[in-house]
């Protein structure tokens, strides 16, 4: 019989390994792996605007609105200063504004500043960009984490199982 259970018990974390490792195939770490990170994105605001600039490659996207209402300033000249080089923002149809230059696509952060001219007012928005190579918070839901949780079930089990053969044990040494 104790042979019988030590097969059970094995076979259980056969099939308890097997599928695990399928979670850990489907984990949101691996998921997060397969390239569907969020483009680098940077807010501004002053007393009246809003700035939000996404970044994709060596070019900028940027939707400048008022504050007030969200409506969207078309009629503005912008002027991106990024790592301390003025950079003329060109306006597009759709209201927004479009930025090219390869200073986007260096590592780390870097601090933006949007200097929008419209009549004869002037507005200077500051942020930092973090840029693709900057450091990202790490993901908490890590493959790695999924195994040392699977190692803790494993050992638990394990310890579980030995406890109850040396009951088992003990008890029919008790009435044998």
């Amino acid at each position: 019989m104790s042979q019988a259970f030590a097969a059970r018990c094995a076979g259980a974390l056969a099939a308890l390994w097997v599928a695990l490792s399928g979670l850990a195939a489907l984990s949101p770490a691996a998921i997060a792996d397969s390239g569907s990170a969020a483009p680098p994105r940077v807010e501004a605001r002053s007393a009246d605007l809003l700035a939000v600039g996404v970044v994709h490659g060596d070019r900028m996207t940027i939707r400048l609105s008022r504050l007030i209402d969200n409506a969207p300033v078309a009629d503005a000249a912008v002027t991106v200063v990024l790592r301390g080089v003025a950079h003329a923002a060109t306006a597009e149809t759709d209201g927004s504004y479009t930025l090219q230059t390869q200073d986007l696509t260096l590592p780390g952060a870097a601090a933006v500043e949007f200097q929008v001219a419209q009549a004869a007012a002037r507005q200077s928005l500051k942020a930092t960009l973090q840029g693709a190579g900057a450091d990202q918070p790490e993901d908490k839901n890590t493959a790695r984490q999924l195994w040392w949780w699977v190692l803790n079930f494993a050992v638990c089990i394990g310890f579980l199982w030995l406890i109850s053969r040396r009951r088992k044990i003990a008890r029919s040494k008790e009435s044998g």
